[in-house]
């Protein structure tokens, strides 16, 4: 009976519940990025590259010849699927950046806690609640 209750206090943890949240937002959150490369991004792409359709770029291993990587999957001719790999990393990155944008506008409005201020002499840093300065032993004036 113990385990389940530790189980059920863990689960039950504001972070636990959170990180859920984020995996579930997270996974849909992919799909329209998925979405967004392959019918928004990757079109324009191919077309000044030639009409390159990169979902469809692919190694044949057998030595056979498929016009499609559908015809070669279908015939179960084993393949290297380097044009899904290339639409993978364009996913990748713009979820990335993305990301990285939303971390950033998200750590302008945290408010952070400061538990450190300069050492007026020697500008290294020290505790708020300091009298002396560890570095340069400069008496400091608490304000």
């Amino acid at each position: 009976m113990n385990l389940l209750k530790e189980f059920r206090n863990f689960a039950a943890r504001g972070n636990v519940v959170d990180l859920a949240v984020g995996v579930i937002i997270g996974a849909a959150f992919g799909k329209i990025v998925t979405s967004l490369v392959s019918d928004i991004v990757m079109p324009p792409i191919g077309l000044v590259l030639g009409h390159v359709d990169f979902s469809n770029l692919f190694v044949n291993l057998s030595g056979a010849h498929y016009d499609s990587l559908a015809a070669a999957k279908a015939a179960g001719a084993p393949t290297i699927n380097y044009g899904v790999f290339i639409n993978n990393i364009i996913d990748f990155t713009i979820v990335a950046f993305v990301i990285f944008l939303m971390v950033r506008q998200v750590n302008r409005f945290v408010v952070r806690e400061t538990t450190t201020k300069d050492c007026p002499c020697c500008c290294s840093s020290i505790p708020l609640k300091a009298v002396k300065c560890p570095h340069c032993t400069a008496d400091i004036k608490q304000v």
